[in-house]
């Protein structure tokens, strides 16, 4: 495996990752089979599937977001469980899968978001997101129907509570 280049604003050189990947893709394979990606269980990205009618690019782009894959996971090594939840500590791993991924789909000319880019957010959130939850907790409008009747029971009230003052108003008894 070829040694990473890193840049001084931490991002991997897209150069060197392209030539990594153009030296290491075997450009002179014709067929295409079904292709799992296997490292350990516990970080295992998703299966990319193809079909013997699959494009050299699609082949790459597979290829690609396996070297982005296990370049999350190399980062994620280095975060320990207690700031798994911290986005300052995550955030950086993060943004470099994604980014990534999003990148070299533009560079080959693929779509973004695609299936295989969603495939591996969600395995990752999977993996190391999943017993994170929020400190506070973030407040949502109630249903349309809890709403509506949370609404509407004043105004009807209004009309009974008038009607009921002005009834008492008009017993014949003065208050004084």
């Amino acid at each position: 495996m070829a040694p990473r280049a890193h840049m001084s604003s931490g991002r991997l050189s897209q150069g060197l990752l392209l030539l990594w990947v153009l030296l290491g893709t075997g450009l002179c394979h014709t067929d295409a089979v079904t292709t799992s990606f296997s490292q350990n269980a516990g970080t295992s990205p998703p299966t990319a599937m193809s079909n013997g009618t699959a494009q050299p690019m699609e082949r790459n782009y597979t290829y690609i977001t396996q070297k982005c894959w296990d370049y999350f996971v190399d980062l994620m090594r280095n975060v320990t469980m207690e700031e798994l939840c911290e986005w300052k500590v995550i955030s950086r791993p993060y943004s470099e899968l994604r980014s990534c991924l999003e990148s070299w789909a533009d560079h080959l000319n693929y779509s973004y978001p695609n299936a295989l880019a969603e495939q591996y957010i969600f395995q990752s959130h999977h993996l190391y997101f999943h017993n994170c939850t929020l400190e506070h907790p973030v407040y949502f409008d109630p249903p349309e129907d809890v709403l509506l009747a949370m609404i509407i029971a004043p105004i009807c009230l209004i009309p009974f509570l008038v009607t009921l003052v002005i009834w008492r108003s008009k017993d014949g008894k003065a208050q004084a």
